[in-house]
């Protein structure tokens, strides 16, 4: 069976129909740029584009990078604000002719497509899936079961938002290098480390096909660490997981 799915991120979106038997992609993924602003009716023309590409007409999971609760919009950190309180699937679905829409939380799918599919395949204990992109989105696993909605980018670490200190944006913003970045980045770690004591940490996000530039460099860290195996399709195939779920 072959489900849609859609990752909305704060540069692109990007989807593809997704093979559930495999946990993978049914053909190869079609990005564009995420509008600027960022706006509902904006990311939903580009949403639209998207499936357009693929002609697909069946059920559709979404991602979106923020609190999702009932598919309803909660927080919106790097997309516009007027997305807060929008019932995302039923935006969605409208722009995409009334086609079955499930919206979740970006990491949240990422997270549910690597506990099945990827580095947490068969893990039980605590496991943090983190993935640096624009922000740091996190999931948060116990046993295998989601957490929904942790969104651990925002702790506050040294009086400032996590992510704008150790997201891959930050360190392509500020032009470090990658044993400065790999030093925040151990920072937020331990960080989280100290509040939720995981067995794993899973480190995803399109910098994850970097991972042995940066976590050699990690140090004091008790959890595993390993890069995240579906990488940057984590997100489509989680959505599309979910979606094909419900």
């Amino acid at each position: 069976m072959n489900v849609f799915g859609v990752d909305i991120g704060g540069s692109g979106i990007k989807g593809a129909p997704v093979d559930l038997e495999r946990g993978d992609l049914a053909q190869e993924r079609y990005k564009v740029l995420t509008p600027q602003p960022a706006t509902p009716e904006g990311v939903a023309g580009k949403v639209a584009e998207v499936v357009s590409h693929f002609g697909w007409s069946g059920p559709i999971g979404i991602t979106f990078p923020g609190v999702v609760t009932g598919n309803t919009i909660r927080t919106a950190a790097n997309v516009d604000a007027a997305w807060i309180g929008v019932d995302g699937a039923r935006l969605l679905g409208a722009r995409l002719g009334g086609l079955p829409v499930t919206v979740m939380n970006d990491a949240d799918a990422a997270g549910v497509a690597e506990m099945n599919f990827g580095a947490g395949r068969g893990r039980k204990g605590t496991v943090i899936l983190l993935t640096f992109g624009t922000g740091i989105g996190s999931a948060l696993f116990v046993d295998g079961r989601l957490v929904p909605n942790t969104e651990l980018g925002h702790l506050e670490l040294h009086g400032h938002d996590a992510e704008k200190r150790a997201s891959t944006k930050a360190k392509e913003d500020e032009d470090l290098t990658w044993t400065h970045w790999a030093h925040r980045v151990q920072k937020y770690l331990a960080h989280v480390e100290m509040l939720f004591s995981p067995e794993l940490f899973i480190i995803g996000g399109g910098v994850s096909r970097k991972a042995d530039k940066f976590l050699p460099l990690i140090e004091g860290i008790r959890a595993e660490m390993v890069p995240a195996e579906l990488q940057n399709n984590a997100g489509i195939v989680g959505a599309a997981m979910t979606a094909g779920r419900r």
